[in-house]
């Protein structure tokens, strides 16, 4: 795989070049201290239905690439400093353990990078589903945001709890105790046509008016 680590392959194979049998491991190995995160961890906790080919691995390693091919399996990665390695939950591969972002912690990135769920419309089918999972913690989401650091992630939790999550009263006033000066979007990848001045945030076409709750 590089130099110094290996993946066996049977005797009686005649090529070298198979398919790896968990990427999820391969991934540790290649870009430890790392984490599975964005639509894979989304997928594991039930969060999806969609069906992403890479594995989103998060990492404190600065790889002269982004996307990593190897083996059949593909690599989106995203690097993040090691104060953001909090609200991982260690899981079993085989006799591996793996890294891989607890639910909430999964949101909170989802809403700090809506690229690592496919982008804001995905990313809101995810937070539905956080929302009426067993996994759904309002405290938690909160603390998780605070300790992350990035005050987009308010303005986009806000926004959207307020029009698709009206009774979560306490949740869209904890959101609005926090927002920044200046204006965000809600997508950072999408053209931002309108701006919702109680979130200050731009919004793309397509979602609703300013909600007001």
């Amino acid at each position: 795989m590089r130099r110094g680590l290996y993946v066996p392959v049977p005797l009686e194979s005649f090529t070298s070049d198979l398919p790896l049998e968990d990427s999820w491991v391969i991934a540790d190995r290649l870009f430890a201290p790392c984490y599975i995160g964005g639509w894979s961890a989304a997928a594991h906790w039930g969060l999806t239905e969609q069906l992403f080919r890479p594995v989103l691995v998060v990492t404190t390693r600065r790889p002269r690439a982004r996307r990593v091919e190897a083996r059949g399996a593909v690599f989106n990665l995203r690097t993040v400093n090691g104060q953001s390695m909090f609200g991982l939950k260690p899981i079993w591969r085989g006799k591996v353990k793996v890294n891989v972002s607890d639910p909430t912690r999964t949101v909170v990135d989802l809403l700090d990078a809506p690229t690592m769920g496919g982008g804001i419309r995905s990313v809101l089918d995810m937070l539905k589903s956080y929302f009426s999972s067993v996994h759904r913690d309002r405290k938690i989401l909160i603390e998780y945001a605070d300790r992350l650091g990035n005050k987009a992630v308010f303005k986009r939790l806000g926004f959207l709890a307020a029009m698709y999550f009206p009774n979560e009263k306490g949740l869209i006033s904890d959101c609005r105790k926090r927002l920044s000066a200046g204006n965000a979007k809600l997508d950072p990848k999408l053209p931002a046509d309108r701006l919702v001045t109680a979130w200050r945030l731009r919004v793309p076409a397509g979602f609703a008016e300013d909600p007001k709750a």
